[in-house]
């Protein structure tokens, strides 16, 4: 391989570490069971450093792996040799253009920040991933879901255009800042959940909405998931306009209260359903009483109205902790697996079926309004060298049935590294024919993440 500190010397204004020197949080994900390695790590400062590793890179045919906060749960920011190009300091909010209800970010822009910046201002950036913590460019590079995208959809709804660097170091501009788009191909939809194979994002416009008038979180407890569940086809037959449906059992919030040291609403349940409404305050409360009203009967044993602010803020930040609790008690393997609606209570029960048949123990929760289940595999007490195996077999059954019931394998996470093969063995050739050729017209050498996903 070239020289690299002989290339980039002079030329980068941003931070360098060769080698060995390379902190190994820059070699990994947010789990951290996978550390790889790089020849040089680059903490970019503005768009002509990016430009200027790109060239350098393609001339000299080196790989790059494109990382923000690190916070990635596939994989995807793992290298294997060559250059990690951080965009983390590349972290400005650029503009709020409040006549067309757009805001312009840097891709290093951290997600709860920006909420923050918009809210006191009366905007709501409508996506909502659990990890606050996240960079924009990840989550416009993973299609980031989260809790509200049964109402207002995921990041892809709220990306109008993006300034996008292909490997080369050319910078295309994508899409632009309308709320339509029928001008030839929307490429920047196609930037939007590709895991930075296709180039490197600098900028972005996101969508904004007004903010709502009032916003009301409730509980609604069962004894039993499959009539939780049951419920949420009920919800949406009733005409309730929900923000957010969250599904969890009670074993399962336990990590989050234990984690928080907190505690969650009507403790002698087995299953919650957690439902938000918005809007004007009067429709809200009206749609309030009607959700009461089918759920109760529709199996449902207790509901909670969280109209205390700070009681909701602790419903749901144990929801958002339970990964960061399963996290902290092992090693562990995060699965985003999605299914139709109505395979959710099937797909759980599969993995309460391996969990009591000999498999590891499987943590399952997520997004019952659109069937995002999210599954935490945790290792316990199996021996390191079996490990890898009974993950693999795990995993092949987890991936399997989700094909089976008419899922796929990620909802919001992305494929990665981690979920490549099984991704692979569920998806048709002609499939992974037009992604690999779309992927040749961006990167022809394969060199922007690769190994990633669809990428050879």
């Amino acid at each position: 391989m070239a020289d690299l500190k002989q290339l980039f010397e002079g030329r980068i204004k941003g931070r360098v570490v060769y080698g060995s020197d390379i902190d190994k949080k820059y070699l990994t994900d947010f789990v951290g069971s996978h550390v790889g390695f790089a020849d040089a790590y680059v903490l970019v400062s503005d768009e002509e450093d990016v430009k200027t590793v790109l060239e350098i890179a393609y001339t000299n045919k080196i790989p790059v792996v494109v990382r923000g906060a690190g916070t990635n749960l596939s994989g995807c920011t793992i290298p294997e040799g060559g250059i990690v190009l951080d965009v983390s300091s590349m972290n400005r909010i650029l503009e709020l253009d409040e006549e067309n209800l757009t805001v312009t970010v840097e891709p290093g822009v951290i997600l709860r920040d920006l909420i923050e910046f918009v809210e006191k201002r009366g905007y709501l950036y409508a996506p909502d991933p659990a990890e606050k913590g996240a960079s924009i460019g990840g989550n416009v590079s993973t299609n980031a879901g989260g809790m509200r995208a049964v109402k207002y959809g995921v990041t892809r709804n709220y990306v109008l255009a993006l300034d996008l660097y292909k490997i080369d170091g050319t910078k295309v501009h994508l899409g632009a800042s309308t709320y339509k788009f029928s001008a030839g191909l929307n490429l920047q939809q196609l930037i939007v959940g590709s895991e930075g194979t296709l180039g490197v994002i600098t900028k972005i416009v996101l969508k904004l909405l007004p903010m709502p008038e009032y916003t009301l979180n409730t509980v609604i407890a069962f004894d039993s998931l499959k009539t939780g569940i049951k419920n949420v086809n009920v919800i949406f037959k009733a005409h309730l306009d929900p923000t957010a449906i969250e599904f969890v059992e009670k074993k399962v919030i336990a990590y989050g209260e234990q984690y928080l040291n907190k505690q969650f609403p009507c403790q002698s349940a087995k299953s919650y359903l957690i439902v938000t409404l918005d809007g004007d305050k009067s429709s809200v409360l009206d749609r309030y009483q009607r959700l009461k009203s089918v759920v109760l009967s529709n199996g449902a044993i207790e509901v909670i109205s969280l109209e205390n602010e700070a009681i909701a803020k602790d419903v749901w930040e144990i929801r958002g902790a339970i990964a960061r609790a399963v996290n902290a008690s092992g090693p562990w393997e995060p699965i985003d697996i999605v299914v139709p609606l109505k395979a959710i209570t099937d797909f759980v029960e599969y993995v309460n079926y391996l969990t009591e048949n000999g498999y590891p123990r499987i943590v399952a929760f997520g997004h019952a309004g659109d069937g995002n289940v999210h599954l935490c595999v945790l290792k316990d007490s199996i021996d390191d060298k079996l490990w890898p195996d009974i993950l693999k077999n795990t995993m092949e059954k987890l991936y399997k049935k989700a094909y089976q019931l008419g899922g796929v394998a990620s909802g919001e996470h992305g494929i990665g590294k981690d979920k490549r093969e099984f991704f692979l063995q569920n998806t048709n050739e002609e499939y992974r024919a037009l992604m690999t050729g779309i992927k040749k017209s961006f990167d022809e050498y394969n060199l922007l993440n690769p190994h990633n996903g669809y990428a050879n």
